[in-house]
């Protein structure tokens, strides 16, 4: 099998390098004896590489009503938004909203592809 999204991140790197990314995956939560719930996650760190919102991209935020800050992410892994079924929280991708800056936290807020080995999400900058 071909693994295209290598071939293509091989060619784009020369433009946008990967950068290093905290994937920190919702697993659930758990219940505390007063009935509270902590979320349960796991940390992770990815190569990925983050680009701007295209205007089909675009389109579909605006359709979510969704304001803010975002970019495109493509990643090796299952990445996830909101599971309702699973009872599962969305992911959060922690990088710097420019090179060198700060890492932030940016919430996965809709999953545009998914492959056995890698997605493209979108992710929207949370403040703190």
């Amino acid at each position: 099998m071909i693994n295209l999204r290598a071939l293509a991140n091989t060619t784009i790197q020369a433009i946008n390098p990967n950068i290093s990314v905290t994937w920190v995956q919702a697993n659930g939560y758990t219940t505390n004896a007063d009935f509270s719930r902590t979320p349960t996650t796991t940390s992770t760190t990815v190569q990925a590489n983050v680009q701007g919102l295209s205007g089909r991209d675009l389109q579909h935020v605006e359709g979510l009503n969704i304001q803010g800050v975002m970019r495109s992410v493509h990643l090796y892994g299952n990445v996830q938004g909101v599971v309702r079924d699973n009872q599962k929280g969305g992911d959060i991708l922690q990088f710097p909203e420019v090179p060198g800056g700060p890492v932030k936290d940016w919430r996965v807020i809709s999953v545009m592809e998914t492959w056995p080995t890698w997605a493209r999400v979108l992710v929207c900058l949370q403040s703190t």
